[in-house]
């Protein structure tokens, strides 16, 4: 993702909006993408320093600097270098060091009289390393690799995982939007979308990515959002611009889209009205990143074990209150009984996201919400179940650090029985 510093943006009042890009700077774009993608590639196995230096190589004029800077960035993050332990080349170093000591001492016992000079003439650098390096079963050069494979510049080029450049320039505006949302204070989105999946997969990673949405449907049909933080710290603060700049994609999945956004820009933090629509920016199909979290898909692995008789709907519908608001379960439960009469209830999994987004579902069942639902709450959040012990289709399960399936199937089982 691009820094906010790196976004070309012009203000009109209090108005942000991103500057427009003409044919001839996106040929540009495209073009300084290729050079830099072609570095990154030809360079593989080698150091972080070789690959910097040929970077800085390409020729760029002063007024391009800004966009060069973030072609660069976004060719960057598409980069895998290896992740050496600190611990390990940290030990290296201390064993090869000792040994280097050792070997001068006794050098130095044997022939004390020899001089300084002399002395360091005799060293034998590579018999240490050969030395340390049969010891742990690799070849020399392996361990004159790892001695320094904590520092930055030392860690060699895995593979590079950058779009083509052509894709990279048509996603650029949408990049440098995220970029102005890492400043963000508050977001709000009208979306409009073909289908139910991407609605469905927009809620999904909104709460992912552990914001908290009020969702209200637009008549006619889409959806207003307004994206607010876990803890609902938006104030004078940005703690999730990050949150937010990642969401922008799922949003710019919709068909038809517009943001506006609560901005602190430029040096002075001035507040400011960021503006966005789907018009923008080029029309570009965006891939949706899979984004089911590890404690559902557990959840789902092991109630599937039970053989209880209850199917597991991993795509539910979209509940909707009309005059309330929605709610977006994460599965669904279906039986069938011995006449074919189907029992469905739904389960959303709030875990340790907000007490606020607890107490928001809390009101929507007590609303007359007319579905059978189960909300999974995290013990961390101090919330109690009784707060739906007085409603008949609802009911809040607490736990402690992972769902129990089985205690999910004796909650499910008792909403079904009302």
């Amino acid at each position: 993702m691009l820094t906010a510093d790196l976004a070309s943006v012009r203000r009109r009042g209090d108005e942000l909006r991103l500057v427009a890009i003409d044919p001839k700077t996106r040929a540009r774009l495209e073009a300084l993408a290729a050079a830099y993608q072609a570095i990154a590639r030809s360079h593989a196995g080698r150091a972080r320093e070789d690959v910097e230096a040929a970077f800085r190589d390409v020729e760029v004029t002063a007024a391009e600097r800004r966009l060069a800077g973030a072609v660069l960035k976004l060719v960057r993050d598409g980069c895998v270098f290896e992740e050496a332990s600190s611990e390990d080349a940290v030990a290296l170093r201390r064993e090869l060091f000792h040994r280097a000591s050792a070997a001068r001492l006794a050098a130095h016992a044997d022939a004390p009289s020899l001089a300084t000079g002399s002395f360091m003439a005799g060293f034998d650098r590579a018999a240490i390393v050969a030395d340390v390096a049969r010891d742990r079963g690799v070849e020399p050069a392996a361990i004159d690799r790892a001695l320094f494979a904590d520092r930055a510049g030392a860690q060699r080029l895995l593979s590079v995982q950058v779009p083509s450049p052509a894709r990279l320039a048509a996603g650029f505006e949408l990049a440098q939007a995220q970029a102005v949302l890492l400043r963000a204070a508050k977001l709000t989105a009208r979306v409009h979308a073909r289908d139910a999946a991407t609605y469905r997969h927009l809620f999904r990673r909104l709460k992912f990515l552990r914001l908290l949405p009020q969702i209200d449907a637009i008549p006619g049909g889409g959806y207003r959002l307004e994206i607010d933080g876990p803890l609902s710290l938006f104030q004078a603060v940005t703690r999730y611009g990050l949150q937010l700049g990642l969401a922008l994609p799922a949003i710019a999945a919709c068909e038809r889209w517009a943001i506006e956004a609560d901005v602190r820009w430029g040096a002075e933090r001035r507040a400011s009205r960021f503006v966005l629509a789907s018009e923008d920016v080029p029309n570009e199909t965006h891939e949706l990143a899979a984004d089911e979290r590890d404690d559902v898909a557990t959840f789902v692995a092991a109630f599937d074990k039970l053989a209880s008789g209850w199917r597991v709907d991993r795509e539910p519908a979209i509940l909707d209150l009309p005059g309330v608001g929605l709610c977006v379960p994460d599965l669904a439960f279906e039986r069938a009984d011995d006449e074919g009469v189907v029992t469905r209830v739904h389960l959303e999994v709030l875990g340790f996201w907000s007490r606020e987004a607890v107490f928001r579902r809390v009101d929507l069942a007590r609303a007359g919400l007319p579905h059978k639902i189960l909300f999974a709450v995290s013990r961390d959040l101090r919330v109690s179940e009784d707060l739906l012990s007085d409603t008949r289709d609802a009911a809040l399960y607490v736990y402690a650090r992972t769902m129990s399936a089985r205690a999910i199937l004796e909650r499910i089982e008792a909403l079904a029985s009302q």
